[in-house]
């Protein structure tokens, strides 16, 4: 969140003079991004530590008479360890930012929390002066990696598909993992108009989005050879081509929504598990409870709004999926992240003095009362008469 003074007149000509004169830090250190899954490669990128890019920050808005002053604060709303950053100016003026670090538990772990902050201290001052400190790693998957002195052909120089009978565009190569062209240089105006008249002719052929992708891939290369006005004409009629599919797909007519008798009969055709040799816990939805209870106060610190939480400990663990939304209790956005960070969740709310499962209960009978019974004239008399059932 951004915030700064009333005035930033002098501050943004001051920044903007500074910002002529800053350059990128070298980018030193090497970072490592593991794989989400088991199949997932790791991924490397270069940074450039703190400390080389406060001096150069340092140097260059000193002499423009900006000081840069980075303090800690905690959010007891939130539960998280805040950031600010502030470039303050000689005449008064400032401009500040606010990163989250971490979270308040952390605290327990002093090199965790360390670790956290110099992340958030490099990436909020190179963002608020406008500098790069890493590797763009926006699109990886584009960069072909190859080995070090390896100079190979790549396979899908070769139009595939329906584009089999294209012409030869000039061939790619991959050179210590960066994609190069074999020349550079723009074609004579003939040569790229003939190779423009191609390319539309092979942007007729398309017949759906994805198609179109692999060919824009495939033929990057060969477009940027082409002269200014071939290429726009090119991509002008790439852009034509793409807006067709968007117009068929949203022209498709979409599905009927299922009506109740279907509803009806799906639940009937439900299993009831919990009258099973082995019975299975019941595990009820219900969405309409579950925004009622958002709109609780917490249980906790009774705050406004709040989110749903489901116990975890009230029924036994499933393979993905969560507990009954009888479990459901309201708590605001700090104790939600706090107990779910926590690792034993009964125990947090042992710590707490609150028995969730009561408060549970409460809020689910509010939303679903038990059923009234009428007692019969028999029953009656019996309870009045305080008779045993067989008496009358």
């Amino acid at each position: 969140m951004q915030r700064s003074s009333e005035s930033i007149c002098t501050i943004a000509a001051a920044l903007a003079k500074a910002q002529a004169q800053l350059v990128n830090p070298e980018k030193s250190l090497i970072g490592t991004i593991r794989g989400d899954g088991s199949g997932s490669a790791e991924r490397s990128f270069r940074y450039a530590p703190l400390s080389s890019g406060l001096d150069i920050v340092r140097k260059t808005l000193s002499q423009h008479e900006i000081a840069t002053v980075q303090t800690t604060s905690i959010d007891e709303t939130a539960g998280i360890v805040r950031l600010s950053t502030v470039l303050a100016h000689a005449s008064g003026e400032w401009i500040a930012s606010d990163w989250p670090v971490c979270a308040i538990t952390e605290t327990a772990a002093p090199h965790r929390m360390g670790a956290a902050l110099t992340y958030a201290r490099r990436y909020a001052l190179f963002t608020l002066v406008g500098i790069a400190g890493e590797d763009d790693l926006d699109a990886p998957d584009l960069i072909t990696p190859a080995a070090p002195d390896a100079q190979t052909e790549r396979p899908d120089d070769k139009p595939k598909g329906r584009l089999n009978g294209g012409p030869n565009y000039p061939k790619q190569r991959v050179r210590k993992g960066v994609l190069s062209r074999a020349s550079n240089e723009v074609l004579e105006p003939t040569a790229s108009a003939a190779l423009r008249d191609r390319m539309i002719a092979e942007l007729k052929e398309l017949d759906s989005a994805d198609e179109a992708a692999e060919w824009a891939h495939r033929i990057m290369g060969s477009k940027n050879r082409l002269t200014p006005r071939d290429a726009e004409q090119v991509e002008l009629g790439f852009q034509l081509k793409l807006s067709t599919f968007t117009a068929e797909s949203s022209n498709e007519p979409k599905s009927k929504p299922r009506t109740r008798k279907r509803r009806e009969r799906n639940r009937q055709a439900l299993i009831n598990k919990t009258v099973l040799a082995l019975p299975v816990p019941r595990r009820v939805r219900d969405r309409e409870h579950v925004k009622s209870i958002a709109k609780q106060p917490c249980l906790v610190c009774g705050r406004r709004p709040a989110d749903a939480h489901h116990l975890r400990f009230a029924q036994l663990p499933a393979l993905g999926r969560k507990v009954s939304d009888e479990f459901t209790v309201p708590l605001c956005r700090g104790h939600h992240r706090e107990i779910h960070r926590c690792g034993d969740e009964r125990a947090w709310w042992n710590k707490a003095g609150i028995d969730p499962t009561a408060a549970a209960r409460v809020l689910w009978l509010k939303s679903h009362p038990l059923p009234i019974t009428i007692a019969s004239p028999e029953t009656k008399l019996r309870n009045e008469a305080n008779l045993a059932p067989g008496s009358l």
